[in-house]
Protein backbone atom coordinates (compact mmCIF):
# COMPACT_ATOMS: atom_id res chain seq x y z
CA UNK A 1 0.00 0.00 0.00
CA UNK A 2 3.06 2.21 -0.41
CA UNK A 3 2.15 5.73 -1.46
CA UNK A 4 -1.56 5.25 -0.78
CA UNK A 5 -1.98 7.41 2.28
CA UNK A 6 -5.79 7.53 2.00
CA UNK A 7 -6.71 4.27 0.25
CA UNK A 8 -10.28 4.20 1.61
CA UNK A 9 -11.37 7.74 0.74
CA UNK A 10 -15.04 7.68 -0.19
CA UNK A 11 -15.66 4.27 1.42
CA UNK A 12 -18.35 3.71 4.04
CA UNK A 13 -17.48 1.36 6.91
CA UNK A 14 -19.15 0.15 10.08
CA UNK A 15 -17.48 -1.23 13.20
CA UNK A 16 -19.62 -2.66 15.99
CA UNK A 17 -18.43 -2.55 19.58
CA UNK A 18 -16.00 0.27 18.86
CA UNK A 19 -15.96 2.38 22.02
CA UNK A 20 -12.71 0.71 23.12
CA UNK A 21 -10.31 -2.16 22.48
CA UNK A 22 -10.06 -3.88 19.13
CA UNK A 23 -13.14 -2.16 17.73
CA UNK A 24 -11.76 1.29 18.43
CA UNK A 25 -8.38 0.26 17.03
CA UNK A 26 -10.05 -0.81 13.78
CA UNK A 27 -12.10 2.39 13.57
CA UNK A 28 -8.98 4.50 14.10
CA UNK A 29 -7.16 2.85 11.21
CA UNK A 30 -10.18 2.96 8.88
CA UNK A 31 -10.60 6.66 9.56
CA UNK A 32 -6.89 7.29 9.05
CA UNK A 33 -7.27 5.59 5.66
CA UNK A 34 -9.95 8.15 4.75
CA UNK A 35 -13.18 6.20 5.27
CA UNK A 36 -16.45 7.37 6.75
CA UNK A 37 -16.81 5.13 9.80
CA UNK A 38 -19.99 4.36 11.69
CA UNK A 39 -19.13 3.06 15.15
CA UNK A 40 -21.51 1.45 17.64
CA UNK A 41 -21.64 0.64 21.33
CA UNK A 42 -24.31 0.31 23.98
CA UNK A 43 -23.25 3.32 26.07
CA UNK A 44 -23.17 6.84 24.69
CA UNK A 45 -20.39 8.49 26.74
CA UNK A 46 -17.51 6.11 25.91
CA UNK A 47 -18.80 5.89 22.34
CA UNK A 48 -18.64 9.65 21.87
CA UNK A 49 -15.14 9.79 23.39
CA UNK A 50 -14.02 7.14 20.91
CA UNK A 51 -15.72 9.01 18.06
CA UNK A 52 -13.77 12.19 18.87
CA UNK A 53 -10.53 10.22 18.80
CA UNK A 54 -11.44 8.46 15.55
CA UNK A 55 -12.53 11.73 13.92
CA UNK A 56 -9.08 13.13 14.68
CA UNK A 57 -7.49 10.59 12.34
CA UNK A 58 -8.92 12.26 9.25
CA UNK A 59 -12.05 10.40 8.22
CA UNK A 60 -15.62 11.10 9.21
CA UNK A 61 -16.88 9.22 12.28
CA UNK A 62 -20.57 8.71 13.09
CA UNK A 63 -21.28 7.28 16.58
CA UNK A 64 -24.55 5.35 16.93
CA UNK A 65 -25.77 3.84 20.20
CA UNK A 66 -26.80 0.29 19.30
CA UNK A 67 -27.05 -3.04 21.08
CA UNK A 68 -26.07 -5.67 18.50
CA UNK A 69 -28.14 -8.32 20.26
CA UNK A 70 -31.37 -6.35 19.65
CA UNK A 71 -32.53 -6.76 16.07
CA UNK A 72 -34.76 -3.69 16.10
CA UNK A 73 -31.77 -1.50 16.99
CA UNK A 74 -29.61 -3.15 14.32
CA UNK A 75 -32.35 -2.65 11.72
CA UNK A 76 -32.59 1.05 12.60
CA UNK A 77 -28.81 1.40 12.36
CA UNK A 78 -28.59 -0.06 8.86
CA UNK A 79 -31.62 1.92 7.71
CA UNK A 80 -29.85 5.08 8.85
CA UNK A 81 -26.73 4.12 6.90
CA UNK A 82 -28.86 3.35 3.83
CA UNK A 83 -30.52 6.76 3.94
CA UNK A 84 -27.41 8.79 4.78
CA UNK A 85 -25.06 7.02 2.36
CA UNK A 86 -27.40 6.33 -0.54
CA UNK A 87 -27.42 2.61 0.19
CA UNK A 88 -23.64 2.32 0.24
CA UNK A 89 -21.77 0.16 2.75
CA UNK A 90 -18.31 -1.09 1.81
CA UNK A 91 -17.08 -2.73 5.02
CA UNK A 92 -18.75 -4.23 8.08
CA UNK A 93 -16.60 -5.32 11.01
CA UNK A 94 -18.47 -7.49 13.51
CA UNK A 95 -16.59 -6.89 16.74
CA UNK A 96 -19.23 -6.29 19.45
CA UNK A 97 -18.58 -8.46 22.49
CA UNK A 98 -20.20 -7.89 25.87
CA UNK A 99 -18.57 -10.53 28.08
CA UNK A 100 -15.03 -9.29 28.75
CA UNK A 101 -15.82 -8.59 32.40
CA UNK A 102 -17.62 -11.89 32.86
CA UNK A 103 -14.75 -13.83 31.31
CA UNK A 104 -12.13 -12.29 33.56
CA UNK A 105 -14.30 -12.84 36.66
CA UNK A 106 -15.04 -16.49 35.89
CA UNK A 107 -11.72 -17.42 34.29
CA UNK A 108 -10.49 -20.64 35.86
CA UNK A 109 -13.92 -21.87 36.92
CA UNK A 110 -15.04 -25.15 35.34
CA UNK A 111 -18.22 -24.79 33.27
CA UNK A 112 -20.31 -26.73 35.79
CA UNK A 113 -19.51 -24.15 38.46
CA UNK A 114 -20.06 -21.11 36.24
CA UNK A 115 -23.43 -19.47 35.82
CA UNK A 116 -25.32 -20.69 32.76
CA UNK A 117 -25.98 -16.99 32.08
CA UNK A 118 -22.35 -16.80 30.91
CA UNK A 119 -23.43 -18.46 27.65
CA UNK A 120 -25.74 -15.56 26.80
CA UNK A 121 -23.25 -12.93 27.94
CA UNK A 122 -20.61 -14.41 25.63
CA UNK A 123 -22.74 -15.32 22.62
CA UNK A 124 -25.71 -12.94 22.44
CA UNK A 125 -23.77 -9.96 21.10
CA UNK A 126 -20.63 -11.90 20.15
CA UNK A 127 -22.33 -14.46 17.88
CA UNK A 128 -26.05 -13.87 17.41
CA UNK A 129 -25.42 -10.14 17.02
CA UNK A 130 -22.73 -10.80 14.41
CA UNK A 131 -25.21 -12.85 12.40
CA UNK A 132 -27.93 -10.18 12.59
CA UNK A 133 -25.51 -7.45 11.46
CA UNK A 134 -24.21 -9.67 8.66
CA UNK A 135 -27.77 -10.23 7.39
CA UNK A 136 -28.51 -6.51 7.24
CA UNK A 137 -25.12 -5.67 5.72
CA UNK A 138 -25.61 -8.27 2.99
CA UNK A 139 -28.91 -6.61 2.08
CA UNK A 140 -26.94 -3.49 1.16
CA UNK A 141 -23.83 -5.15 -0.28
CA UNK A 142 -25.39 -7.81 -2.51
CA UNK A 143 -27.33 -5.34 -4.73
CA UNK A 144 -24.13 -3.28 -5.02
CA UNK A 145 -22.12 -6.34 -6.08
CA UNK A 146 -19.27 -5.57 -3.68
CA UNK A 147 -18.37 -5.42 -0.01
CA UNK A 148 -16.30 -6.90 2.79
CA UNK A 149 -17.58 -8.43 6.03
CA UNK A 150 -15.02 -9.16 8.75
CA UNK A 151 -15.91 -11.20 11.84
CA UNK A 152 -13.48 -10.75 14.72
CA UNK A 153 -12.78 -14.22 16.06
CA UNK A 154 -9.99 -15.92 17.96
CA UNK A 155 -7.76 -19.02 18.16
CA UNK A 156 -10.28 -19.97 20.85
CA UNK A 157 -12.31 -21.32 17.95
CA UNK A 158 -9.63 -23.97 17.42
CA UNK A 159 -8.35 -24.83 20.90
CA UNK A 160 -9.58 -24.47 24.46
CA UNK A 161 -9.36 -20.88 25.67
CA UNK A 162 -10.98 -19.18 28.69
CA UNK A 163 -14.09 -21.37 28.97
CA UNK A 164 -16.64 -23.48 27.10
CA UNK A 165 -19.05 -20.74 25.88
CA UNK A 166 -16.15 -18.67 24.54
CA UNK A 167 -14.68 -21.51 22.48
CA UNK A 168 -18.04 -22.59 21.10
CA UNK A 169 -18.88 -19.02 20.13
CA UNK A 170 -15.57 -18.40 18.34
CA UNK A 171 -15.75 -21.72 16.49
CA UNK A 172 -19.23 -20.70 15.35
CA UNK A 173 -17.91 -17.30 14.19
CA UNK A 174 -15.33 -19.03 12.01
CA UNK A 175 -17.96 -21.34 10.54
CA UNK A 176 -20.35 -18.43 9.98
CA UNK A 177 -17.68 -16.60 7.97
CA UNK A 178 -17.11 -19.68 5.83
CA UNK A 179 -20.80 -20.40 5.21
CA UNK A 180 -21.75 -16.77 4.57
CA UNK A 181 -18.85 -16.55 2.12
CA UNK A 182 -20.17 -19.58 0.23
CA UNK A 183 -23.47 -17.77 -0.44
CA UNK A 184 -22.01 -14.28 -0.94
CA UNK A 185 -19.21 -15.25 -3.33
CA UNK A 186 -21.49 -15.16 -6.39
CA UNK A 187 -22.36 -11.54 -5.62
CA UNK A 188 -18.82 -10.20 -5.19
CA UNK A 189 -19.03 -9.84 -1.41
CA UNK A 190 -16.16 -11.22 0.70
CA UNK A 191 -16.61 -12.57 4.22
CA UNK A 192 -13.70 -13.54 6.46
CA UNK A 193 -12.89 -14.30 10.09
CA UNK A 194 -9.94 -12.46 11.62
CA UNK A 195 -7.86 -13.86 14.46
CA UNK A 196 -5.90 -11.11 16.21
CA UNK A 197 -3.05 -12.19 18.43
CA UNK A 198 -2.87 -11.40 22.14
CA UNK A 199 -4.15 -7.83 22.12
CA UNK A 200 -3.15 -5.19 24.65
CA UNK A 201 -6.67 -3.87 25.18
CA UNK A 202 -7.47 -1.54 28.05
CA UNK A 203 -9.48 -4.20 29.89
CA UNK A 204 -6.92 -6.96 29.50
CA UNK A 205 -4.01 -4.81 30.62
CA UNK A 206 -5.96 -3.55 33.63
CA UNK A 207 -6.89 -7.10 34.66
CA UNK A 208 -3.29 -8.28 34.26
CA UNK A 209 -2.06 -5.42 36.44
CA UNK A 210 -4.65 -5.68 39.21
CA UNK A 211 -5.14 -9.43 39.61
CA UNK A 212 -2.40 -11.44 41.32
CA UNK A 213 -3.46 -15.01 40.48
CA UNK A 214 -0.98 -17.24 38.58
CA UNK A 215 -3.17 -17.02 35.46
CA UNK A 216 -2.99 -13.23 35.36
CA UNK A 217 0.69 -13.10 36.27
CA UNK A 218 1.36 -15.30 33.25
CA UNK A 219 -0.91 -13.08 31.16
CA UNK A 220 1.07 -9.98 32.16
CA UNK A 221 4.30 -11.65 31.05
CA UNK A 222 2.78 -12.68 27.73
CA UNK A 223 1.32 -9.23 27.03
CA UNK A 224 4.77 -7.68 27.40
CA UNK A 225 6.34 -10.09 24.90
CA UNK A 226 3.56 -11.16 22.56
CA UNK A 227 0.99 -8.37 22.85
CA UNK A 228 -0.12 -6.40 19.81
CA UNK A 229 -1.97 -3.08 19.97
CA UNK A 230 -5.66 -2.95 18.97
CA UNK A 231 -4.68 -1.04 15.83
CA UNK A 232 -3.01 -4.10 14.30
CA UNK A 233 -6.50 -5.45 13.61
CA UNK A 234 -7.32 -2.11 12.03
CA UNK A 235 -4.34 -2.35 9.72
CA UNK A 236 -5.47 -5.85 8.78
CA UNK A 237 -8.94 -4.58 7.84
CA UNK A 238 -7.53 -1.63 5.88
CA UNK A 239 -5.26 -4.02 3.98
CA UNK A 240 -8.16 -6.29 3.10
CA UNK A 241 -10.50 -3.43 2.17
CA UNK A 242 -7.79 -1.95 -0.09
CA UNK A 243 -6.96 -5.26 -1.77
CA UNK A 244 -8.43 -5.57 -5.28
CA UNK A 245 -8.07 -9.35 -4.94
CA UNK A 246 -9.82 -9.60 -1.58
CA UNK A 247 -12.13 -12.36 -2.86
CA UNK A 248 -9.18 -14.79 -2.73
CA UNK A 249 -9.47 -14.58 1.06
CA UNK A 250 -13.24 -15.02 1.28
CA UNK A 251 -14.37 -17.83 3.57
CA UNK A 252 -11.01 -18.11 5.30
CA UNK A 253 -9.78 -17.59 8.82
CA UNK A 254 -7.05 -14.92 8.56
CA UNK A 255 -4.34 -14.35 11.16
CA UNK A 256 -2.98 -10.91 12.04
CA UNK A 257 0.73 -11.89 11.68
CA UNK A 258 0.04 -13.40 8.25
CA UNK A 259 -1.72 -10.23 7.07
CA UNK A 260 1.09 -8.09 8.51
CA UNK A 261 3.54 -9.98 6.28
CA UNK A 262 1.22 -9.92 3.26
CA UNK A 263 0.45 -6.19 3.46
CA UNK A 264 3.90 -5.28 4.84
CA UNK A 265 3.03 -3.35 7.97
CA UNK A 266 4.25 -3.16 11.56
CA UNK A 267 2.40 -2.34 14.74
CA UNK A 268 1.80 1.34 15.48
CA UNK A 269 4.54 1.21 18.15
CA UNK A 270 7.05 0.14 15.49
CA UNK A 271 7.30 -3.49 16.62
CA UNK A 272 6.85 -6.47 14.34
CA UNK A 273 3.48 -8.16 14.77
CA UNK A 274 4.15 -11.20 16.94
CA UNK A 275 3.88 -14.44 14.96
CA UNK A 276 1.98 -16.61 17.41
CA UNK A 277 1.94 -19.63 15.09
CA UNK A 278 5.66 -19.68 14.39
CA UNK A 279 7.17 -23.13 14.92
CA UNK A 280 9.46 -21.63 17.56
CA UNK A 281 6.60 -20.23 19.67
CA UNK A 282 4.39 -23.31 19.37
CA UNK A 283 7.20 -25.66 20.41
CA UNK A 284 8.13 -23.37 23.31
CA UNK A 285 4.50 -23.46 24.49
CA UNK A 286 4.42 -27.25 24.24
CA UNK A 287 7.85 -27.90 25.78
CA UNK A 288 8.95 -24.86 27.83
CA UNK A 289 11.93 -26.69 29.31
CA UNK A 290 13.52 -26.80 25.85
CA UNK A 291 12.85 -23.13 25.07
CA UNK A 292 16.58 -22.38 24.91
CA UNK A 293 16.99 -24.87 22.10
CA UNK A 294 13.95 -23.60 20.21
CA UNK A 295 15.37 -20.06 20.15
CA UNK A 296 17.64 -21.30 17.35
CA UNK A 297 14.57 -21.62 15.08
CA UNK A 298 13.89 -18.37 13.15
CA UNK A 299 10.54 -16.77 14.07
CA UNK A 300 9.47 -16.45 10.43
CA UNK A 301 9.13 -20.24 10.06
CA UNK A 302 5.41 -20.72 10.52
CA UNK A 303 3.33 -23.75 11.37
CA UNK A 304 1.65 -24.87 8.11
CA UNK A 305 -2.09 -24.28 7.94
CA UNK A 306 -2.76 -27.95 7.25
CA UNK A 307 -1.26 -28.70 10.67
CA UNK A 308 -3.64 -26.21 12.27
CA UNK A 309 -6.53 -27.81 10.42
CA UNK A 310 -5.45 -31.25 11.62
CA UNK A 311 -5.17 -30.03 15.21
CA UNK A 312 -8.66 -28.53 15.04
CA UNK A 313 -10.25 -31.57 13.36
CA UNK A 314 -13.39 -32.67 15.14
CA UNK A 315 -12.54 -36.26 14.15
CA UNK A 316 -9.22 -36.23 16.00
CA UNK A 317 -9.24 -35.16 19.64
CA UNK A 318 -6.04 -33.61 21.00
CA UNK A 319 -5.44 -32.47 24.58
CA UNK A 320 -5.18 -28.71 25.25
CA UNK A 321 -1.73 -27.26 24.60
CA UNK A 322 -1.50 -26.35 28.30
CA UNK A 323 -3.02 -28.26 31.21
CA UNK A 324 -6.21 -26.61 32.49
CA UNK A 325 -5.84 -25.42 36.08
CA UNK A 326 -9.13 -24.63 37.76
CA UNK A 327 -9.24 -22.13 40.59
CA UNK A 328 -12.17 -23.97 42.15
CA UNK A 329 -13.32 -27.56 42.33
CA UNK A 330 -16.09 -27.89 44.86
CA UNK A 331 -16.41 -31.19 46.64
CA UNK A 332 -19.53 -32.31 48.41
Amino acid sequence: MAGLTRPLSGRVCMVTGASRGIGKGIALQLSEAGATVYITARRREPLERAAAEVQGRGGKCVPVVCDSSREEEVAALFERVRKEQGGRLDVLVNNAFSAVGALTEEMGLPFWESSTALWDEVNNAGLRGHYICTVYAARLMVPAGQGLIVIISSPGGMRYMFDVPYGVGKAACDRMAADCAAELRFFGVACVALWPGLVRTENLQEAAEKKSTPVFKKLKEKLAVMGETPEVSGKCVVGLASDPRVMRHSGKVLLSPDLARLYQFKDVDGRDVFNYISVREVLTELMPKLSGLFRLIPRFITLPKWALALYSSKFTVYPPIQPIIFKSTKKE
